[in-house]
């Protein structure tokens, strides 16, 4: 059996990392990951005729020769050499989770510390165990700053990711209402995210915890540990690094931001939409100010920021202004993106809503609170999609706002032909799995 040390010393000399055989790149290391349906164990003689130097397996069947290194098991061989990795790098590491807003922040911190270091950030949503330390092994000596996404649906996983990326610095961007099912509830996510900052409290290296000074989730759990250097960021001028408001949302957000430390004011216009990206543009402007980036930087790399995968995305038709937010959702994303649309400067505002997955038990009971919320938000029309929203419309004569509600997208997408709406700015949101996209094209 190889040790970690030893394949240490031949990922220095093939310092890529392959999982996936059809994109073998040459001289990498192949990792024989195991899924749910496969054991690439049995790709791994592919790997090497492939390109790649070494395939790491952990099944002593398919050991061919010298090129296949034999493992107690993949993945945490994979785990313990970004582990290894991560001790030898001496570079500010900002290591994230939450429950909303993960990946936006994520996007703006590195924009932000991109304009002034060489930066290495998560890409896309590889914030898992397996993404994080394939993050972490991307990082070379020339990295001066990393940001390392984590996400979570259930207890236990955050710790496990926080051993691998040992980050800094770290953040809680909120938390709130998702992967209830796997977290057992609301105080179960609020104890699995919690997890990095029991990290921050016990490593010795003493990181800095940036935490959001308005949100009193977040304050109390910070106050509940002792954490060595935290830095607040937030509306009160006294108590923060960073404050700041929005002083426009039409759709796009201008925003004004203050450095209490020195006193400057600033301003930025985003290319972002909704309400709820303040708390997410002040932790990046909060995190690049602290590692000393300056103020011009700071506002070229949250103005240079364009957001995309459908996350509050602005999209402009012949005829409408979409706000694309149909990556995900639960009911604390929801509840900020409704009132953001009521408050957005628009004629008329419409909002479509898909159905909210993983919710459990509480299912109903969310699914009946956001139509509550959506009625009694001043919009033009409200659209429900799925048969969660379905099953808890209001009984006739509950409300005298309109809704309409369709069980699937197909009859949502027939109903929108039917009737075509115009001249509006409309809100798509729901869980990945309601596919809204496809409805994009009805406007």
């Amino acid at each position: 059996m190889i040790t970690t040390e030893q394949l240490y010393q031949l990922y220095l000399q093939h310092p890529i990392i392959s999982t996936d055989t059809r994109k073998i790149a040459p001289g990498s290391l192949f990792f024989a990951l195991k899924g749910d349906k496969f054991d690439a164990n049995t790709f791994a003689q592919k790997a090497i005729e492939a390109g790649a130097a070494y395939a790491v397996i952990d099944n002593p069947d398919y050991q061919l020769g010298d090129q296949y290194l034999l493992v107690d098991d993949v993945l945490s061989t994979l785990q313990d050499l970004a582990r290894y990795h991560r001790r030898q790098l001496n570079i500010p590491v900002i290591g994230l989770t939450g429950t909303n807003g993960k990946t936006t922040t994520k996007e703006l911190i590195n924009a932000v510390l991109s304009q002034h270091f060489k930066t290495q950030a998560t890409q896309g949503n590889l914030n898992n165990h397996i993404g994080v330390p394939l993050t972490i092994l991307t990082i070379d000596n020339t990295h001066k700053a990393a940001v390392i996404e984590m996400g979570a649906n259930h207890q236990k996983e955050i710790e496990l990711l926080c051993s691998i990326s040992q980050p800094s610095h770290g953040m809680i961007t909120n938390v709130g209402k998702a992967h209830l099912e796997g977290f057992g509830g609301v105080e179960g996510v609020k104890k699995g995210k919690g997890e990095l900052y029991d990290y921050l409290q016990n490593a010795e290296d003493q990181p800095v915890a940036f935490v959001n000074g308005d949100d009193t989730t977040l304050l109390e759990m910070a106050n509940a540990r002792k954490l060595p250097k935290v830095v607040y960021y937030g509306s009160d001028i006294n108590r923060t690094l960073i404050s700041g408001q929005i002083i426009e949302n039409a759709p796009l957000l201008t925003v004004q931001w203050s450095n209490n430390k020195t006193g400057d004011k600033h301003t930025t216009k985003t290319q972002l939409t909704g309400a709820y990206n303040l708390n997410n543009i002040l932790a990046a402007i909060s995190i690049g100010t602290y590692l000393g980036v300056t103020a011009a930087e700071i506002n070229a790399g949250i103005e240079g920021y364009q957001p995309k995968n459908n996350r509050s995305q602005i999209v402009k038709t012949e005829t409408n202004t979409l706000i694309c937010d149909y990556y995900n959702a639960n009911p604390s994303s929801m509840a900020v993106a409704i009132e953001n649309i009521g408050k957005i400067d628009a004629k008329r505002k419409v909002l479509i809503l898909g159905d909210m997955f993983e919710m459990g038990e509480e299912s109903a009971a969310e699914h009946a609170s956001v139509i509550q919320k959506a009625l009694n938000t001043p919009v033009d029309e409200r659209i429900f999609i799925g048969k969660d929203f379905e099953s808890q419309q209001p009984k006739s004569g509950e409300s005298k706002q309109t809704a309409t509600f369709y069980a699937t997208a197909e009859d949502a997408i027939a109903g929108l032909k039917a009737s075509p709406i115009k001249n509006s700015t409309i809100l798509i949101k729901g869980s990945r799995g309601m596919a809204l996209e496809r409805l994009v094209e009805l406007f």
